[in-house]
């Protein structure tokens, strides 16, 4: 019998006192214990964490009974995540643990288990401190499985696998790790190619290769078998994808030989109202609405994701730039970096290498005393490392804008690294020379120069290094510097220079979504300055990405509204308040700012069907039309035109008063019967047309009938002080989410929201 895998993510009980039975309370994994814990302005870097009392240790255990244990097999238990410092025991044993909360790990338990009952008992402990500069929860929040393997097995560790093309063939070569026997099997449908192989490489050969790309995400199914003599004594499966990735100085980057921008977003962890529990169809979810903007690439800022999160970025086509940890020797991870970077590294690589999504490795980001000696030293140590693990793709580090003199001070002793980083002081290097010759320093041991906040300075890095290509791994959503100064509040948008330079390969605004912790301040409980809320809800400057990034024919209108509430964003990284709505109640004719985001060649703009002339997209410097219009009550009509052939329009009309709530419809309406499966539904308040109401704040309610239970309430506000684990919320510019969790058993669920005054909202799926 060959190998077998089980989730275990039931049966769990949790506390965070001592370590009894009466203590314990039943929960599912994935869980984070810190996302429902009271907010606390005086904690210990409360902003970063956006005021979670995350701080404790805390205790899982749970049942785990097994039928027989055979003396031919070996089991493990497999940890995704444990945040953090976790230790594990079976049946009192002692076992083995992780102290990085991002590293997955396996524990060997073969002689410590019996058959019938058997107690698995985790401990975490989360008071080190600093913490993370962003929220990082606590607990057990990535999947756990049970590994049944044959004594002879394979090691997915072990396994490498890369790709080439010679003309319309595809090659894939496999290194098994082990010089035993191994066969091979590739499979698309009905096509099968095998081989195997003895010396530890298989070479196979693909006819007619469908390529991998984020426009078309090919995956072929890899089976690789472990022989002895004609019986395989064990097997394990994956999924690959065939493509070629080049990076050619002076021209760009080419997937497939086709040239790609990377229009891409860094993205943290955590899931809004669900902390760092996020089960990967939320992510699934999240992804989806990434692509339909017309974004092919994230980057996983600043640790390994979970396993499903490369899965996904495998099946939907994009790119990603992994990186495993933030800073090196200051910073939450200075108390690991000594002991623990090669092991880290290695578990990033050695775990993410065989995903065609992964095109580029990062190892570091924005860290202390850049461009010094020291610092490069380092930086020259982990990518010679990681080059013995993988020497397919480009290594990287993704720059801070600020360079300093050398300083003689205790990174030590310093609380808040990234302010210490970022501040400018008397040994700030404000000299454009003097900075670029520190990026050429870097430069000469990364294969890409990565870029944060630097756009201004894109031609003088690359006149100084010609022969490297730039990454712009962090950038401003809507500002953009100037050469003589970081920051500047021109509306030189930073993908400008993206378009207009072969040389940089991308941009990858900060951020994608907006996440817990990094607070600019309370009442914000995270960072808003992202273009989708925690709930999913777009923001008018992602409909501007969109008209850069997207083929699709598109336009979009939005006001400028500063009647809204202030978010707490910090400033630089701030857009002008743009609002999807045509509601304001206080103005009689006023004239309102707007801006009309479009691909289109010409766009035409209406208030009530009187037309009003606008120039071209073309003629803006960043092709956003901006202009007044008289506010009139009514519908506001924006179409947009190629070759003369109206092609798109998009239309808002002043609601009346909230009279309904109406669920948005989601994509599956017919869920498989799987216990823990996710769905989020978001209901919004509409007048009696069915015209949203933005501007209602009302009390909703949500009840869920069924196989299934309400895990999280969230409607985007970070400033909010209303708990994530009730059953209700306030609508925030007019809209509020749920997150249902399916039981597992099959029939109907029905979710239904209640507001005062206004006919109740359902959505219904069926599960079986």
């Amino acid at each position: 019998m060959c190998r077998v895998v089980t989730k275990i993510m039931s049966g769990w009980e949790f506390t965070l006192q001592e370590p009894d039975d009466a203590s314990f309370a039943p929960v599912r994994l994935p869980h984070d214990w810190a996302i429902h814990t009271p907010t606390n302005r005086q904690m210990d870097q409360a902003e970063a964490q956006g005021f979670r009392d995350r701080q404790g240790i805390g205790w899982y255990r749970r049942e785990l009974w097994l039928q027989e244990v055979r003396e031919d097999r070996v089991y493990q238990l497999q940890f995704d995540g444990i945040y953090e410092n976790s230790t594990v025991w079976i049946n009192g044993t002692e076992v083995g643990g992780r102290k990085y909360g991002y590293s997955s790990f396996a524990v060997e338990i073969t002689d410590c288990i019996r058959a019938g009952h058997n107690r698995i008992l985790v401990k975490v402990d989360n008071t080190a401190l600093p913490s993370d500069r962003w929220y990082s929860g606590a607990g057990i929040y990535r999947t756990v499985k049970l590994l049944e393997l044959p004594k002879r097995h394979l090691k997915p560790e072990d396994i490498q696998v890369t790709t080439a093309v010679e003309g319309d063939k595809g090659i894939v070569v496999i290194r098994t790790g082990t010089t035993d026997p191994v066969a091979a099997s590739l499979k698309e449908g009905t096509a099968d190619v095998s081989s195997g192989s003895g010396s530890g490489t298989i070479r196979l050969e693909l006819p007619q290769v469908k390529m991998w790309s984020p426009e078309s995400p090919h995956l072929y199914a890899l089976e690789l078998s472990l022989l002895d003599g004609e019986q395989a004594v064990d097997t394990y499966a994956m999924r690959i994808g065939v493509r070629e990735i080049e990076m050619i100085a002076g021209q760009g980057m080419f997937v497939n030989g086709k040239a790609t921008k990377i229009k891409g977003f860094c993205i943290h962890q955590d899931a809004g109202c669900l902390g760092i529990a996020a089960p990967s169809e939320i992510w699934r979810d999240r992804l989806i609405r990434f692509k339909a903007m017309g974004c092919n690439a994230i980057r996983t800022a600043h640790h390994m994701p979970a396993a499903e999160l490369l899965d996904l970025c495998d099946e939907l086509g994009l790119l990603v730039y992994e990186e495993p940890f933030d800073k090196w020797t200051a910073g939450s991870y200075r108390r690991y970096f000594e002991t623990e970077w090669q092991r880290d590294l290695e578990s990033m690589v050695r775990r993410d290498r065989n995903h065609p999504c992964v095109f580029m490795w990062g190892v570091g980001n924005e860290v202390e005393n850049q461009g010094q000696p020291s610092m490069l030293r380092i930086l020259k140590m982990l990518k010679d490392h990681l080059a013995t693990l993988d020497d397919t793709r480009p290594v990287s580090y993704a720059m801070n804008p600020h360079f300093k003199y050398e300083s003689n001070v205790d990174l030590a002793q310093v609380k808040d690294v990234q302010q210490f980083v970022d501040e400018v002081s008397e040994t700030e290097i404000d000299d454009l020379n003097e900075r670029v010759e520190r990026i050429r320093r870097i430069a000469e041991i990364v294969d890409v120069i990565s870029c944060n906040y630097q756009e201004q300075w894109y031609p003088a890095i690359h006149k100084a290094v010609p022969d490297k290509l730039i990454l712009g791994s962090e950038t401003y959503q809507f500002f953009r510097g100037h050469v003589d100064q970081m920051q500047n509040f021109s509306d030189e948008v930073p993908w400008m220079d993206v378009e207009k330079h072969d040389y940089v390969i991308g941009g990858m605004l900060w951020t994608g979504i907006d996440y817990l912790g990094e607070s600019m301040g309370y009442p914000a409980k995270g960072w808003a300055g992202s273009v989708f809320a925690t709930n999913g809800e777009r923001k008018p400057i992602s409909y501007l990405y969109e008209s850069y990034w997207s083929e699709q024919p598109m336009v979009y209108f939005a006001v400028m509204d500063y009647s809204l509430q202030d978010e707490g964003v910090k400033e630089h990284w701030d857009a002008p308040r743009y609002a999807s709505h045509w509601s304001f109640p206080q103005f009689n004719k006023t004239v309102v700012p707007y801006m009309i985001a479009s691909n289109c060649e010409e766009v035409t703009v209406e208030v009530n069907g009187k037309r009003f002339y606008v120039n071209k997209p073309s003629s803006y410097p960043n092709r956003m039309i901006t202009g007044f219009l008289p506010y009139l009550p009514g519908t506001v009509t924006v179409r947009g035109f190629n070759n003369g052939e109206e092609v798109c329009q998009y239309t808002l009309r002043t609601p009346g008063q909230a009279a309904k709530l109406g669920f948005d419809p989601i994509a599956e309406t017919r869920l498989a019967a799987r216990e823990g499966y996710s769905q989020l539904f978001t209901v919004r308040a509409l007048d009696k047309d069915g015209t949203p109401v933005f501007r209602d704040s009302s009390k909703v309610t949500f009840r869920v009938i069924g196989p299934a239970e309400l895990i999280g309430v969230d409607n985007g506000d970070l400033c909010s002080a209303e708990p994530y684990d009730s059953s209700w919320r306030h609508l925030y510019r007019g809209c509020a989410s749920a997150v249902l969790s399916l039981t597992g058993e099959p029939g109907r669920v029905e979710l239904t929201a209640f507001a005062d005054g206004m006919e109740s909202g359902r959505a219904a799926v069926e599960v079986g």
